[in-house]
């Protein structure tokens, strides 16, 4: 047998389209994104960009409070998307596969992230483009509350020897009954009570 030529069909106008859209989407530094950073850091917030040591490289990350934020296209994170894929006409189950995916790897990224310990914070691109002010008044709001709760967690470190204080109302437990964290710490007290720490 003779080599076989194998015709390749020609593109039409939709496939050129389309592969003139996708090749035009950045993975980074897209116009919401750029939008909110800058409005941050006008607003007085510190970050790091695309940071790559949390799952899904958060596109903003505010580490002295472990805020990962993430700017999320409409469509290919699926906004209001059972409407949403109802419209879709060309190619349905490709893209429809396409954006779950996205949706499951969204949830996927939020749940580890969260049990690192860092809270997540997600914004449309619409939500950015007509309402950016609003955005960054989350943002301030979530950094003023981890303010609040790093003050908290300083307060209930004892000045004097290096061990976490459970609560304020545990003056009257014996240091036997706290854990060998805190109970090691303290050597020369038999109780709370009796530690000259400011904190009680």
């Amino acid at each position: 047998m003779g080599n076989l030529e194998v015709k390749k069909s020609k593109p039409t106008t939709n496939d050129l389209k389309r592969s003139y859209t996708m090749s035009r989407i950045r993975g980074k530094d897209t116009s919401i994104e750029v939008s909110l950073r800058k409005a941050l850091w006008k607003a007085g917030i510190r970050y790091r960009k695309n940071y790559s040591k949390l799952p899904g490289t958060p596109d903003i990350a505010i580490t002295k409070h472990k805020i990962a934020i993430f700017c999320d296209g409409d469509f290919w994170h699926g906004k209001n998307w059972e409407r949403t894929k109802g419209r879709i006409q060309s190619n349905r189950e490709y893209w429809i596969d396409k954006i779950e995916r996205n949706i499951e790897r969204d949830n996927e990224v939020n749940h580890k992230t969260c049990g690192n310990g860092w809270r997540v914070m997600r914004f449309w691109g619409k939500e950015i483009n007509d309402d950016l002010s609003g955005c960054v008044a989350d943002v301030l709001d979530a950094v003023f509350q981890s303010n609040i709760s790093l003050k908290v967690a300083d307060e209930n470190i004892c000045k004097l020897y290096p061990c976490e204080l459970l609560c304020r109302d545990s003056e009257n437990r014996e240091a036997s009954e706290l854990p060998d964290s805190i109970a090691g710490g303290c050597p020369f007290f038999e109780s709370l009570a009796e530690m000259p720490c400011q904190n009680l």
